[in-house]
């Protein structure tokens, strides 16, 4: 699991069958200190989470595939929680 905050949503008119109809966030990781490490993922996100919104992060690629509903799917990132401040 990781920390994050959203920055954005992505947009894809061309994406692979199994994200059609999913909302994908563009989230920048986050230290325990709050501060930005890495480069940002884009997570599959089902909660709803907008810009700014603090969120924890699931790297699991089985997990995201079982969430999606396609094994053959190449999401790896999703969203398993806002986190409520």
């Amino acid at each position: 699991m990781q920390l994050g905050t959203v920055i954005g949503h992505a947009t894809s008119t061309v994406k692979h069958p199994s994200l059609v109809g999913w909302r994908m966030a563009i989230v920048q990781m986050t230290g325990a200190s709050g501060q930005p490490e890495a480069d940002p993922v884009i997570a599959v996100d089902k909660w709803g989470a907008g810009p700014g919104t603090k969120v924890v992060l699931n790297s699991d690629g089985k997990a995201a595939r079982e969430l999606i509903g396609d094994e053959h799917s190449p999401v790896r990132w999703f969203v398993i929680g806002i986190i409520d401040e």
